[in-house]
């Protein structure tokens, strides 16, 4: 694929729902990051709390955001399927718990997921490229991508080369997206950076940027496989690349902390971070997502805990 797709303009400059794609443009806003900066502000959010209906407001907004996942060799076909189950009714005992955004596999348990989900309004998500090392050839992440799709995933997670990226072949990432989000077709494509592998927040926002621009609709910060994965503020510098990536196209990019995120209290801090960044347009899990396996049964216990006031133990909820 072309490096660079250059749509026309108007006389003022700007086409709304176009933008000019090209890597140069992604390294043009990739400037540095002040380091302390983000984390203080990003430790200063994090002290913010929800009271009462606002929390439990924020507990569900969380559960309808969450990636439901399973990515393990020894994943079966039954253990998905309890998996799609609980994200239908993650609460069968109360009605108001919403379900989850998406249930996350192996491409081979997409067929098994789809049927599962259908008329849920869950959506089926798939890892693919070479998930998670990405270390393969890109013929085999776009035709891997194309059959994953075909099986019926709705969603894509796809891992960038970070050998290349840190090797500074910038060009080879951005094809690779790009060549990757054409195989998508109507499939969303979510671009895990691994930032726990990426050394420093400046490339962080250099990578958001180059996936943005190479056409992808979430970014997303990890794998889960390595020893680092999301912290609060590796998001907020993602999420500032998202805020400056709108401002200069128009478009909306998605964002998916992943791994890691594994109680309620967290998940609160993590959209008290994506709001005071971006606004209320993002707080909806066709913007934001959080890639959990073990966040959703804390919830569950702290919304218990809301509406009877009294703390239920995890026994008293389905393994996810």
């Amino acid at each position: 694929m072309a490096s660079e797709l250059l749509i026309p303009q108007s006389a003022s400059g700007f086409v709304p729902g176009a933008f000019r794609r090209s890597l140069g443009d992604a390294l043009e806003l990739a400037h540095g990051v002040d380091a302390v900066a983000a984390e203080e502000r990003a430790a200063s959010l994090a002290k913010r709390s929800l009271k009462k209906d606002a929390k439990v407001w924020g507990l569900n907004l969380a559960i309808s955001m969450i990636d439901l996942t399973t990515l393990e060799g020894k994943d079966t076909r039954g253990k998905v399927l309890a998996l799609c189950q609980k994200a239908r009714r993650p609460d069968p005992s109360d009605p108001e718990v919403p379900h989850v955004g998406a249930v996350c596999v192996y491409p081979t348990m997409v067929p098994f997921v789809k049927e599962a989900l259908r008329g849920s309004g869950v959506k089926t998500a798939a890892v693919a490229t070479g998930f998670p090392s990405g270390q393969t050839f890109t013929s085999i992440k776009v035709q891997e991508t194309r059959e994953t799709v075909a099986a019926g995933a709705d969603e894509i997670d796809m891992v960038i080369d970070r050998g290349a990226f840190l090797s500074g072949n910038h060009q080879k990432v951005f094809d690779e997206v790009a060549e990757v989000k054409e195989a998508c077709g109507p499939a969303h494509l979510k671009v895990i950076l691994e930032t726990g592998e990426l050394a420093n927040y400046d490339q962080v926002r250099r990578a958001s940027l180059i996936a943005m621009y190479a056409g992808a609709d979430f970014i997303k910060t990890s794998t889960g496989k390595v020893g680092t994965n999301a912290t609060l503020p590796v998001t907020l510098v993602m999420l500032e690349a998202i805020r400056d990536f709108h401002h200069a196209t128009g478009k909306k990019i998605g964002m998916k902390p992943a791994g890691g995120i594994s109680n309620a209290k967290l998940a609160l801090s993590y959209l008290v971070v994506l709001y005071e960044t971006l606004g209320r347009d993002w707080m909806t899990p066709d913007l934001f997502r959080l890639g959990a396996s073990s966040l959703l049964n804390d919830i569950l216990m702290q919304l218990r805990k809301e509406r009877t006031g009294a703390y239920q133990g995890p026994d008293y909820f389905t393994i996810d």
